[in-house]
């Protein structure tokens, strides 16, 4: 039966205590705590694998006004949600609207969250919140609800790839282009962007060795935690290249890459996850608003002299992406599948696309 309004606390790992209600399912869990910056898209972002082990904070005030679409089906889910379950930890927000409005929902954001066991706790100060977590990083949280305490738990130890990858092969489309997709925790979004160009997707668990496939092209998708912690996809991403195999990452496809090239990877502060994120192409000078969520970044001076930086982020410089000389290999570390315009950079499927066709 759903619970609302039993009270519930977030706990800090600097100490920090924060009072609120339960609004999902009442059971204490720890995490990573991350905020997202974006105003809508909280269906989108709860599904993502790339947040699997975090408690997302949502800084936009008002959240669960609009529901939460049909999941009904696996075509419901495969259009309405980035993965078939929910995917982050916990959710923490300001204000929960208890009634909802929308042509589409069929269930309260609250109903949705008890339905897939994922606690979330409302009536939290975010602003001070996402002040802190930026003052300080990010950090290791807990919501306890009544008085099921629990210890602090950093996911970043583990390997989360292969906890949200598939388990074996899947075939989808019927195109005469074949792309092999390297499932490290991939967004249908990415999924459903190669279906419209008339390609045939075989789907790989993140350890599969892709290398040894009859390809035209190798995806990597996105995914969540430390890039460095994929030891097998990195080994197979090498083989890639090294065959000449046309290679696209996006996000940790991106990092996965670039260590795959002998570049470094490192944590931020408190990483990149919003709608608002500007870039631009260094090879045109064209700036582009995109749709990002990531922790770690690859370090642009470390990457080998056959490559060069293809995007960089205009608020911080960090590394949006990479191209090899050839225009063979590249890589973006914000997403093209969610451009918030919403076609701004969906380009760069195209783009892919257009290097493979047999």
């Amino acid at each position: 039966m759903l619970e609302t309004q039993k009270s519930a606390k977030l706990i800090l790992e600097d100490g920090s205590v924060f009072y609120g209600a339960s609004f999902g399912y009442p059971q204490s869990v720890a995490g990573e705590i991350v905020f997202n910056t974006g105003m809508t898209g909280y269906p989108e972002s709860l599904t993502d694998p790339s947040y699997f082990g975090q408690i997302l904070v949502l800084t936009f005030p008002l959240i669960g006004n609009y529901g939460m679409p049909p999941a009904e089906s696996e075509e419901d889910l495969f259009k309405k949600y980035e993965s078939m379950r929910g995917m982050v930890s916990a959710l923490v927000v300001d204000d929960y609207s208890l009634d909802y409005s929308h042509w589409q929902a069929k269930t309260s954001l609250a109903q949705w969250l008890y339905n897939q066991k994922i606690p979330a706790i409302f009536g939290i100060d975010t602003r001070a919140l996402t002040k802190r977590i930026r003052e300080k990083g990010v950090m290791l949280a807990k919501i306890v609800i009544g008085d099921q305490d629990v210890e602090f738990y950093d996911p970043n130890k583990e390997n989360l790839v292969q906890q949200v990858s598939i388990e074996k092969p899947q075939l989808l489309g019927k195109g005469k282009t074949r792309v092999v997709l390297v499932d490290c925790g991939c967004k249908h979004s990415i999924i459903n962007e190669l279906l419209q160009r008339d390609v045939q997707i075989l789907r790989v668990p993140h350890n599969y060795p892709a290398e040894e496939e009859k390809a035209d092209g190798i995806l990597i998708s996105s995914g969540p935690g430390d890039p460095a912690l994929c030891k097998e996809t990195i080994e197979h991403t090498k083989k890639v290249l090294t065959k000449g195999i046309p290679t696209f990452g996006i996000c940790l496809g991106h990092q996965i890459i670039a260590l795959a090239i002998g570049a470094k990877t490192y944590k931020m502060k408190y990483g990149h996850r919003g709608q608002n994120q500007p870039v631009v192409n260094r090879q045109t000078n064209r700036a582009y608003i995109t749709s990002q969520n990531h922790g770690y970044a690859v370090d642009d001076s470390t990457i080998a002299e056959d490559w060069q930086a293809f995007f960089t982020n205009l608020n911080d410089q960090t590394s949006e992406g990479l191209i090899h000389r050839s225009g063979k290999f590249m890589s973006t570390q914000f997403h093209p599948e969610a451009s918030p315009g919403p076609t701004d950079t969906r380009f760069l499927f195209d783009q892919f696309i257009d290097g493979i066709k047999p």
